[in-house]
């Protein structure tokens, strides 16, 4: 298969990144290099949304701060980008928006730019947060689809899709349209088994056609988690997370034991809404 006849991809990463770690940067190449290797597709370029305040997780820490230090991470990057749009809406925007918002981005680019690839090429960083606010607006659906348009598929690890299980924390519906109609690049994790839990998923098992998993031969085990447990201990995190994060957090003192308080009792905001609705739909009926 020629060049033009590959499937553009462009991969996007929603999460906390609380913080940024070297493993978050590796999901990139490893799906990159796995979906370049099918001969189907070929990775353009990938997109890290850091999720914004509102998500109300425990310990997550402002947004500006998750987004300077992703800016950081990905500073020598030539494909890899941070996207703040996300980040900026002043409530939880579920992902399956997220991917939406990308593709039509995709769309209107395409239409105003055909089969013009540069136009993807990662613009100057050094854009003031400000001017990073989009409107979060409905927008008028756009044609399906359309050729030669790159395709937005999300990228994640294997807690993320065991994540499509908890209760209350994904819709069906939206479970639906990530992995129908947009994908997923699932990076496995030591200790996880993503293919039985697709088996045992009526709804991914449906799609799996649609869920690339790619087996990660050199573990890595690194976390946001871990990480911010090192810090609270006063325990090194050099070589775990890039040189330019690591001094972003000791200069701002980011995290602590203070810090891993933020949010303690609030419920996760998927949770709240998802709960809220299914009780109004049930007392509706």
């Amino acid at each position: 298969m020629n060049k033009s006849e590959k499937t553009e991809v462009v991969l996007l990463a929603c999460g906390s990144f609380n913080p940024i770690t070297n493993m978050h940067l590796r999901l990139f190449e490893l799906a990159k290099d796995y979906m370049n290797g099918t001969g189907k597709y070929r990775v353009i370029k990938g997109i890290i949304s850091p999720v914004g305040d509102a998500y109300k997780k425990k310990g997550l820490i402002p947004a500006h701060h998750r987004i300077v230090m992703a800016e950081l991470a990905t500073k020598n990057s030539h494909w890899v980008e941070v996207d703040t749009w996300e980040s900026l809406q002043k409530e939880w925007v579920e992902t399956a928006k997220v991917l939406r918002h990308h593709q039509e981005k995709l769309e209107t680019g395409h239409c105003d730019h055909p089969q013009n690839s540069s136009a993807l090429e990662r613009p100057g960083r050094k854009r003031k947060w400000a001017e990073q606010r989009q409107d979060s607006s409905p927008k008028k659906p756009l044609e399906p689809n359309p050729k030669g348009v790159p395709r937005v598929k999300l990228l994640c690890g294997a807690d993320f899709l065991e994540s499509f299980g908890v209760p209350n924390l994904w819709k069906n519906e939206d479970i639906i349209q990530i992995v129908a109609d947009y994908g997923l690049i699932c990076v496995t994790r030591t200790g996880s088994d993503a293919q039985k839990f697709i088996y045992e998923s009526d709804v991914l098992w449906k799609h799996q056609s649609n869920i690339h998993l790619v087996n990660e031969w050199i573990t890595n085990d690194i976390s946001s988690t871990k990480i911010r447990r090192a810090l609270r201990r006063g325990q090194s995190i050099r070589y775990l997370v890039p040189d330019l994060v690591r001094e972003y957090i000791e200069k701002h003192n980011l995290y602590s034991s203070e810090s891993e308080d933020r949010n303690v009792g609030v419920i996760l905001a998927p949770l709240q809404r998802n709960v809220a609705e299914a009780k109004h739909s049930s007392s509706t009926v």
